[in-house]
């Protein structure tokens, strides 16, 4: 069984107050009512010191979560000069039906450019979709994606309008695709859903590089097609490991939160296998359920509750 339903992402954010607006503001989305959270074991789920004060802001994405997250100590900035095959990247891939519309509106409300040019139309060995990477203000990287007719997952063909729809995956780089695929896999108990070897013009645009030879590989959670992992392993131009971890106070982390069944049969493998955890294991905060926290080999965090 492993992961049952990918639940949410969680996102670190230096200002919530901003980001929360620029949501809002340049993307539509409805933004819930900001909350402090107390609870020393969402603390230690993170690997962080008590008297960390966290504040959160629930981002509504059609039926879905992002969950915006500030941390007070605030940890270290998002890189400069990031790119799209940086060991740390992981974007939100929203759907919209228009997403000419959403593009043009994104214009006066200071968001990073990632794709050169125009949202861009994808070969038909990708999907066929039209896509448009983009970051937020602070540096978070984001895509917009629209499917053609009879692409996609079957929710997006129906009656997607002209705003934004859900979000269909979070994808993340990774340095060893096939490290990557055993631990998704093996311990985690995704399937793989679809890969594809992605390169030409279309896509050195759509990543804002050169020469991309990247292979994408969608791993799908046991009970939900969507949202779903992508696994982004650039050939060229190639990634390289992490020096130091991103920690959950820093603003270029983002965290995959997954829903299980087996988190103590998870917790084993993982351990047997020398997985790096982020959490003392498993911890039960205040809500009920039980959690753990832990890296993939490129250092991704990803959290396993048992309660939805």
């Amino acid at each position: 069984m492993g992961v049952q339903r990918f639940l949410r992402i969680g996102i670190t954010v230096a200002d919530l107050d901003r980001q929360a607006g620029f949501f809002r503001d340049a993307l539509g989305l409805d933004c819930g009512p900001l909350r402090v959270e107390d609870d020393p074991a969402r603390l230690d789920l993170l690997g962080l010191p008590r008297g960390t004060v966290l504040r959160i802001a629930e981002i509504r994405v059609g039926q879905q979560v992002l969950e915006l997250a500030q941390f007070d100590p605030p940890g270290r900035p998002y890189p400069a000069k990031p790119a799209s095959n940086d060991p740390w990247f992981q974007h939100v891939a929203l759907v919209y039906g228009d997403i000419n519309a959403v593009w043009q509106r994104l214009q006066g409300h200071h968001a990073g450019t990632v794709t050169q040019g125009r949202p861009d139309l994808l070969p038909p060995n990708t999907g066929g979709v039209t896509a448009f990477k983009f970051r937020d203000p602070e540096g978070h990287p984001l895509e917009l994606i629209a499917f053609p007719p009879g692409a996609g997952a079957p929710v997006w063909q129906d009656g997607t309008g002209s705003g934004i729809i859900g979000y269909d995956h979070s994808a993340v780089v990774v340095t060893d695709l096939a490290e990557s695929l055993a631990f998704y896999r093996d311990i985690l108990g995704f399937r793989i859903a679809s890969r594809s070897l992605n390169q030409g013009p279309e896509q050195d645009r759509l990543d804002g590089l050169q020469g991309c030879l990247v292979d994408v590989v969608a791993l799908a959670p046991s009970e939900a097609a969507v949202p779903h992992i992508e696994l982004l392993h650039y050939r060229t131009p190639a990634s390289l490991r992490l020096r130091a971890e991103v920690g959950a106070r820093d603003i270029a982390s983002a965290r995959q939160i997954h829903q299980t069944g087996e988190l103590d049969a998870i917790v084993i493998r993982a351990r047997a296998a020398g997985i790096r955890f982020v959490s003392p294991g498993i911890v039960t905060p205040g809500d009920g359920g039980r959690a753990a926290t832990l890296r993939d080999p490129d250092g991704h965090m990803i959290v396993l509750t048992d309660r939805a």
